[in-house]
């Protein structure tokens, strides 16, 4: 897959923010923050490998997606990733300090899935047969995916309504692609990284959240060296649908910390 097939949506002038969507999506869910972010930031959305208008690229490990990426970066960006996108950032983060110099962390977690040392995850079992209900009819698992993200949310109706006219508005999401992102939310564990993220960090996360666990996030705000943690009551697993303020708000408070 050559960087040119790695669409990306910009608009916008100030500071390089790049937005990371979650599995199943594509770039244009941001599209409600997307003006007023472009006045604050030129703001660059990507469709991840396999989802949106970018096609899928051969494995789609964790480490090859955030190479891709990586090699998209300017210098003192900020890059704020969503729920996948978020352990992308959170890679990239590690990985390339000396282009990314704050981060935002938004619905996500080191480890989706339980272990045996780490309660704020999903059962792997519980994975794994949505994995396979996922090859069976992934049309109908991706609109049940959709209802798990608005699950506690006081605006569950408008955001599952926008998560579901986003969902196929792009091109289909590629199998393949979809596919990929499952195996890394099944295997992929930050924990024992994450203290090395030196950078800035914002962890916007819902109360309500039964995708990311809000205690995973509570860890990672403890863990991290730097981190402040905005958690939204009445909030599930989309912040920036449900609690678009605040989730603007806390964008322009980690731009302008020093």
């Amino acid at each position: 897959m050559s960087l040119q097939s790695l669409h990306i949506d910009t608009c916008g002038s100030g500071q390089d923010l790049f937005l990371l969507h979650g599995w199943a999506m594509h770039s244009g869910i941001w599209h409600e923050v997307c003006d007023p972010l472009a006045v604050h930031f030129r703001v660059h959305m990507i469709d991840l490998p396999g989802h949106g208008y970018s096609p899928a690229c051969n494995t789609g490990t964790l480490e090859q997606i955030t190479g891709m990426i990586a090699d998209r970066l300017t210098p003192g960006c900020m890059v704020c990733g969503w729920s996948l996108g978020g352990q992308i950032a959170m890679t990239l983060a590690l990985h390339k300090p000396a282009l990314v110099s704050k981060l935002a962390l938004v619905a996500t977690s080191p480890s989706f899935v339980k272990r045996a040392d780490w309660s704020w995850g999903m059962d792997r079992l519980t994975l794994e047969l949505f994995m396979e209900s996922f090859r069976r009819d992934y049309r109908l698992t991706l609109k049940r995916f959709l209802a798990l993200q608005v699950t506690g949310s006081d605006e569950s109706k408008a955001v599952l309504a926008r998560l579901r006219q986003a969902l196929f508005e792009r091109n289909a999401p590629d199998w393949q692609g979809l596919q990929a992102g499952l195996d890394i939310l099944l295997t992929a564990d930050l924990r024992d990284t994450l203290h090395r993220i030196s950078q800035p960090v914002m962890l916007i996360h819902g109360e309500n959240d039964v995708i990311a666990d809000p205690d995973a996030a509570r860890w990672m705000q403890q863990e991290l060296p730097d981190a402040q943690l905005m958690l939204l009551p009445g909030c599930g697993h989309a912040p920036f649908l449900s609690h678009t303020e605040r989730f603007l708000t806390g964008l322009y408070e980690l731009q302008s910390y020093h």
